[in-house]
Formats: structure tokens, C-alpha cells, sequence
């Protein structure tokens, strides 16, 4: 594990969970404004600026908004949570748009 004693670049890197490429990525909903959707999880297959297309374990796809979701992202060991409204933004747009804070 990297350690930094500058806690300004350590909150830095934290915020780089918002600039990655979350297409292939592991994911679940873990909070929605529609509570039909919490729980749903699989496979980053598309995004847009307002939506992800999630493929499920059985093969369907599901288009769930950014907006009023949370998500919960898995990468190698890693676990993130994103809140949806602070990415939306086309993949292509991102890394302009996020400001570290």
C-alpha cells in the first residue's frame, strides 16, 4: 500500500475513482431512488453521460440512471462507491469536468 504524507495528495488519489473507465468493471447498486433497482448488479457493458447498461449474471441488460444511484464498483481487490450524480458526464467529458476537492 502506498502512503503519502501530504494528506492533499492522498485525498487526490481518492478522487480518482471518478476519472477511471468503469465499462468491464464489476458493479452493483447498492442505493437508488427507485427501489426496484438496489440490488442489481453484473457487468459494465455500456455508459453514457446519464446511464450505465448493466449486463446481469443471466444475460439480460439493464439501463440504470447515474442520477439518485450509488454505486458500488469492483476492481481486482478493490471497492469503491460512486455517487452517480457526480459522474454524470460522458466518459469523454470526465476528466475535464471532476474537480479534486
Amino acid at each position: 500500500m502506498i502512503r503519502f504524507e501530504n494528506k492533499g495528495k492522498k485525498k487526490k488519489l481518492k478522487n480518482l475513482k471518478y476519472l477511471i473507465e468503469y465499462i468491464g468493471l464489476n458493479v452493483e447498486v447498492i442505493n437508488s431512488s427507485s427501489p426496484e433497482q438496489i440490488g442489481i448488479r453484473g457487468v459494465v457493458v455500456d455508459e453514457t453521460k446519464n446511464t450505465f447498461k448493466i449486463e446481469k449474471e443471466n444475460g439480460k441488460e439493464v439501463i440504470i440512471p447515474k442520477k439518485g444511484s450509488v454505486f458500488l464498483f469492483k476492481k481486482g481487490e478493490e471497492e469503491f462507491k460512486v455517487e452517480g450524480s457526480r459522474i454524470q458526464y460522458s466518459p469523454e467529458e470526465r476528466l475535464k469536468k471532476i474537480k479534486f476537492e
